[in-house]
């Protein structure tokens, strides 16, 4: 099975790509029968939706390999930062050049320096998977101070948030293979 980890900051100052480098190393280590893409939106600065890509040939050049990506995925995790109560325009942008990801399994992690950890925008993200006929894991990962728990390379630096993780990770590989299989 092919998993998509997104970090849907755009700013390169971004503090969630902290925690997206974190789970992709993560999930590398706990789950090798999988293979990772990893997408930062911080690198990739897409134009606006003019008409959404139906293959990878719909595709501009520059884009080829991310889109490469999207349509070989089996499912995804999205990681993004809360703006005003919700998530990344930069998520909703990318997300919105594709199709449906009808049957797509989708782990939901948000990240705040603040004390709420982003739960305003885990419940928004929920609402746009389902828009999109994916399956969100129930069990999402909201992390609050995040500055505090990740350091600049992304290394956990507050061990007890370990529980955490391995829930959310454990939860999104059960209905991602599940997913994935009832195809």
């Amino acid at each position: 099975m092919k998993i998509t980890i997104i970090s849907g900051s755009p700013r390169h100052q971004s503090i969630t790509i902290r925690v997206a480098k974190f789970l992709n190393a993560y999930f590398v280590e706990k789950y090798p029968q999988h293979q990772y893409d990893f997408v930062a939106m911080n690198e990739n600065n897409l134009p606006f939706v003019e008409k959404a890509w139906s293959t990878v040939n719909d595709a501009p050049e520059e884009f080829k390999v991310l889109a490469e990506k999207i349509f070989s995925t089996d499912a995804f995790v999205l990681i993004s930062p809360e703006y005003n109560g919700s998530y990344s325009a930069s998520m909703k942008n990318l997300l919105d050049h594709f199709p449906k990801q009808t049957h797509k399994a989708f782990g939901i992690v948000t990240a705040s320096p603040g004390g709420m950890g982003g739960i305003r925008a885990a419940q928004q993200m929920q609402n746009m998977i389902c828009g999109l006929f994916g399956v969100p894991s129930p069990a999402m990962l909201v992390i609050p101070m995040v500055d505090k728990k990740f350091d600049a390379e992304g290394k956990l630096v507050e061990e007890a948030f370990t529980n955490s993780i391995h829930t959310f990770a454990n939860e999104f590989i059960w209905l991602a293979e599940a997913v994935k299989g009832s195809k």
